[in-house]
């Protein structure tokens, strides 16, 4: 009779040994499950925001420079209306696949001139605070002027812009003004280097 209780007894613990265990087995089942689900959420919100809204770019070379420099890494807005001084992702007019970034000196309508390193948008003196930089600088005490003079009027729909760095920069100078179906999307953050973390570009 004793033995016949101990063995319901080890038959009772090892019933409810089997039932702890189903339980934690369900319960990482259950949890895993739950984790896949949040990560599937949060890679399909992600690719909704970066494909509508948002875009992930880096910059390469030194036509934005001392603003930016190769390598950064910049988050940018797609739905925007470009204002004067913004930097923008343009789509390239010169070059099949690719974008460059650049600021926007003059809006549709405007008559932009630059005379001796000074920009006239309309007729009035405009300051330019991010040219005031080591490259402008050396160009002065050289004797030249650091952004060649020009001068042209913008239809409707088309917009003038230039990079940071004058000497160097491949910009509406050269290839003329673009429109804005060619306007991508406006850099709101600089967020590598963490040193450089930013989101003033004036």
């Amino acid at each position: 009779m004793e033995s016949k209780k101990k063995a319901l007894e080890e038959e009772s613990w090892g019933k409810e040994e089997e039932s702890w265990g189903k339980f934690f087995r369900d319960v990482l089942v259950m949890y895993l499950v739950s984790a896949l689900v949040m990560f599937l959420v949060f890679v399909s919100i992600c690719y909704v925001v970066f494909s509508f809204f948002l875009a992930s770019e880096v910059v390469s070379g030194s036509s934005m420079q001392p603003t930016f420099e190769d390598s950064d890494r910049l988050i940018a807005v797609r739905r925007f209306t470009p204002k004067r001084n913004d930097v923008i992702i343009i789509k390239a007019p010169d070059q099949a696949n690719a974008m460059y970034i650049k600021r926007v000196i003059g809006l549709p309508g405007d008559t932009v001139q630059s005379k001796n390193d000074v920009l006239y948008i309309n007729g009035k003196k405009t300051a330019q605070p991010y040219l005031n930089n080591k490259y402008q600088k050396a160009d002065h005490l050289a004797g030249v002027t650091y952004t060649n003079n020009f001068k042209v009027k913008l239809k409707k729909n088309q917009y003038w812009v230039m990079g940071d760095h004058r000497d160097v920069s491949n910009d509406s100078r050269r290839f003329g003004p673009v429109s804005r179906s060619s306007i991508l999307s406006k850099v709101v953050l600089r967020y590598w280097p963490v040193t450089q973390i930013s989101s003033n570009f004036y």
